[in-house]
């Protein structure tokens, strides 16, 4: 099958949408499918050779407490319509299919089959940018998307407000080959101390300030515990250190950036894994990440985060914003190593449900049937 995989934004800063898509690419290649990948990039992207096709400049816009990095121009159409031509793809999958101006429009020029799936649980843009223009393109090309995935319930929750359905749920994967229990940890953490790991961007939303406050707390019961603060972000991070200094608070460590293939020897490093978003999040990929790891997850009850934990099984969830219950939390795991090892055994067994070799076949078997729907249906 000729395959196109869309992205909206930069696909030269990693994130949760291009991540998605590398994974797919990797996985329908290798079931034989010849694919594309069409994407905004503010560099040359080497991954995929030829199979790279860039289209358009990235902007960075603030969006959500978080900056998205998508194109702004108003004149694509010329560059999509050759690609859309030339490639002549047979199924065309949008990621935010919406989300201007990309997606929006390869999918206003597509001549091929049309899926879409839904990220975001909520706040991002593309329902409401230029009201009522905005809302006026959506209906206009919405009868050319003839798929429609989200991949929680909390992304069916928001996305139905705006697109009517029928959807299907097909969550994100996690590459379990590569976050494995097997793996060395990194030498420079092992010691007497326990771990207590956060990755994500350093962004209000992912609540990194509720785990300091927590871990402030931790550290008075609890002296030999370390935090292992991973990610991007430099105005919040010197923030955070100023408070760290401020507080006396030892045992803080500030890696930066943290390459994919490092990730999984953090993971496997950790005692324990936290992010406490506080909000719009819609599956927590990071959570099941560490989960195939073996390692538990201590995090927040908002429901992307809820719809992959199970409380008190494979992890612990708390309130958002509660940096008191959080800290409690963490002590319960930190004194009882067999209670660590059980959900950390338990997450790993429910990461395998997550696996991209399962996700991959879904959305294959997705593809397939909205081919044969959309074909038995011109040919009535």
């Amino acid at each position: 099958m000729k395959i196109a995989l869309v992205a909206p934004y930069d696909f030269a800063h990693p994130g949760g949408v291009t991540n998605h898509i590398s994974a797919l690419e990797r996985q329908y290649t290798q079931m034989g499918h010849d694919v594309r990948v069409i994407a905004p990039a503010s560099r040359p992207i080497q991954e995929f050779g030829d199979r790279f096709i860039p289209i358009g400049r990235p902007w960075p816009i603030p969006s959500s407490e978080s900056i998205i990095r998508v194109p702004i121009s108003l004149h694509l159409a010329p560059a999509i319509k050759e690609v859309v031509a030339r490639e002549k793809f047979e199924l065309i999958h949008l990621h935010e299919p919406f989300m201007p101006m990309l997606c929006s429009a390869v999918l206003r020029f597509s001549d091929a089959v049309n899926v879409g799936t839904f990220h975001a649980a909520e706040g991002k843009p593309g329902y409401n940018w230029g009201k009522p223009i905005s809302t006026w393109l959506i209906r206009r090309r919405l009868h050319k998307l003839h798929g429609k995935i989200v991949v929680s319930q909390a992304a069916l929750s928001y996305h139905s407000r705006y697109i009517p359905g029928p959807f299907e749920i097909i969550p994100n994967g996690v590459d379990t080959e590569r976050f494995t229990d097997d793996v060395e940890p990194l030498e420079q953490y092992l010691d007497s101390k326990k771990n207590i790991l956060f990755v994500s961007r350093l962004e209000f939303r992912k609540g990194l300030n509720y785990l300091l406050n927590a871990f402030l707390l931790v550290k008075r019961e609890m002296p030999d515990v370390r935090l292992i603060v991973v990610g991007r972000g430099t105005r919040l991070r010197r923030r955070y250190e100023r408070w760290v200094r401020k507080v006396g608070l030892e045992d803080v460590v500030f890696v930066g950036f943290a390459s994919y293939q490092d990730l999984p020897r953090y993971y496997k490093t950790a005692d324990i894994f936290s992010v406490p978003a506080t909000g719009r999040e819609s599956q927590g990929l990071i959570l099941l990440e560490a989960m195939a790891t073996g390692t538990p997850v201590v995090t927040t009850s908002i429901p992307g985060y809820a719809g992959v934990v199970d409380h008190g099984e494979d992890g612990l969830l708390v309130p958002p914003r509660n940096y008191q219950e959080l800290s409690q939390a963490l002590l319960t795991l930190l004194n009882d190593e067999k209670l660590r090892q059980q959900m950390g055994a338990r997450g790993k067994v429910k990461s395998k449900d997550y696996d991209w070799k399962v996700v991959s076949r879904r959305l294959m078997d997705f593809y397939q049937r909205t081919i044969d729907r959309v074909r038995g249906s011109s040919s009535q």
